[in-house]
């Protein structure tokens, strides 16, 4: 089957459209270098908004041609698009919300480039100096709103979900709206848009206007989860590691819907955050949330981290069922616990700088097939560090799964082997199996061939 293409050259509409000569060659240099792939693959991810596909593979090899150039002009720069998505365009101009997006890829991918990697001003070796990169990089993409009240809520979710689970997270996302939330999510389909539509629906209603719509991803998942085209505020942080932490940073409470491995991950990360020692008395809303037809999914997910991380992994999260109302009010409470705790510690309220994430959960893990077969997971270790175990595991299973690096790899080499003691090893595959059976691991109508092994 053929795809329709488009070529054309597109101006910045309020992003990166005044730079100096010094800034642009930069630019150019750096695009046409060791960047170019990640910044075309990023890029395409984004013109390919609204696509009914969840593979990164599967994209490049189909828009096989596609191309983007920067190119330098008297006042500035422009890209040049040749091969690209025609869905992207509307009577042959770029839709606008597609076209800030693009912008903020070449924001992130390449000017901070230079700025975080190649800057002797962070260490990212050590914990403090990734945190300060995260912060720097959300900064700079004008993401951090001073002088404002805590409000911004992070959902977190299953791009593979149905249609009675989507429309109750747009149903969440409403009330959040109705109270003047605003949301943060992994920007991609499923559980990732029908919040923001839904708060979008409920700032309107309050009229609004300035409500915050903020995606966050990264190089690896952006192909299988492109933007939705609701998020207004788009940053591409370098790896998953630092994504997560510029989740746990920048939002002020969490709701889960129901979703696959990265779900997982997800909740995992942000339990091992709240496990360490150090923030044992901070106040983090986190819901797990779904309609009713999702029981059976989250007593398996507590079933899990009950066998897993234990009674106190419990503690810090409610999970609360076919009820929009009550997950927006009791968020709302929450976030109200937050600002008072910041305000008493003279924390900043648009970034957590308090929370401590500790190393084990901010170095970048490449899933090798080495590395699977290596992880830690037993108990003979502090909880929080089995968590930052665990979410590497589940981590190296979205690679397996949507990752154009990762699918590559398990064709290669076969499955990842995923071993550990036996309970966790039960647990694990007995969780795995749910998301496999409530056809959680891609979306719906594709054929699932797991990219692992639990080795019992």
């Amino acid at each position: 089957m053929k795809h329709k293409v488009v070529d054309a050259l597109i101006s910045p509409e309020g992003r990166l459209d005044v730079l100096s000569k010094v800034e642009v060659g930069k630019l150019l240099d750096t695009s046409q270098g060791g960047l170019y792939q990640v910044f075309r693959n990023c890029s395409l991810a984004v013109l390919n908004c609204g696509s009914a596909m969840d593979d990164g593979k599967e994209l490049l090899e189909r828009y096989s041609s596609f191309d983007i150039r920067v190119i330098q002009e008297e006042r500035g720069i422009k890209l040049q698009v040749t091969g690209a998505p025609a869905h992207a365009f509307v009577d042959g101009k770029m839709i606008k919300g597609i076209n800030e997006h693009l912008f903020a890829v070449l924001r992130d991918i390449i000017y901070l480039s230079d700025e975080i990697n190649d800057n002797p001003k962070f260490n990212l070796q050590t914990s403090d100096g990734i945190t300060n990169a995260v912060f720097h990089i959300m900064r700079n993409a004008n993401i951090l709103r001073p002088m404002t009240n805590p409000n911004l809520v992070v959902c977190w979710g299953g791009h593979s979900i149905n249609r009675i689970e989507y429309d109750y997270s747009k149903q969440v996302g409403h009330e959040l709206g109705l109270r003047g939330l605003d949301i943060c999510t992994g920007c991609g389909p499923g559980a990732m848009k029908g919040p923001m539509k839904g708060a979008a629906v409920g700032h309107s209603k309050q009229r609004i206007k300035n409500g915050q719509y903020l995606g966050i991803s990264e190089p690896g998942i952006i192909a299988a989860e492109s933007p939705n085209p609701i998020v207004n505020d788009l940053v591409i942080m370098p790896d998953i590691e630092k994504r997560l932490e510029a989740f746990v940073r920048t939002g002020h409470g969490i709701i889960v819907f129901p979703g696959g491995a990265g779900t997982a991950e997800e909740i995992l990360y942000i339990l091992g955050v709240l496990l360490h020692p150090d923030n044992k008395d901070m106040p983090f809303p986190l819901i797990f949330t779904g309609p009713d037809t999702a029981i059976d999914y989250f007593n398996e997910i507590d079933r899990f981290i009950g066998g897993t991380l234990g009674p106190k992994a419990q503690q810090r999260y409610r999970i609360i069922v076919d009820n929009p109302v009550q997950v927006a009010r009791e968020m709302h409470e929450g976030i109200k616990q937050v600002r008072s705790f910041r305000k008493e510690k003279g924390d900043a309220y648009y970034f957590n700088w308090s929370l401590k994430v500790d190393s084990v959960f901010q170095h970048p893990f490449i899933p090798t097939h080495e590395n699977m077969r290596n992880l830690a997971l037993h108990k003979d270790q502090e909880t929080h560090v089995l968590a930052a175990n665990l979410r590497r595991a589940f981590s190296g299973i979205v690679a397996g799964n949507v990752k154009a690096d990762g699918i590559r790899t398990v064709e290669q080499y076969g499955h990842f082997e995923i071993r550990g003691d036996a309970g966790i090893m039960k647990l694990m595959d007995s969780l795995l199996a749910s998301f496999v059976a409530q056809q959680r691991m891609k979306l719906p109508g594709k054929a699932y061939t797991p990219c692992y092994r639990v080795i019992k």
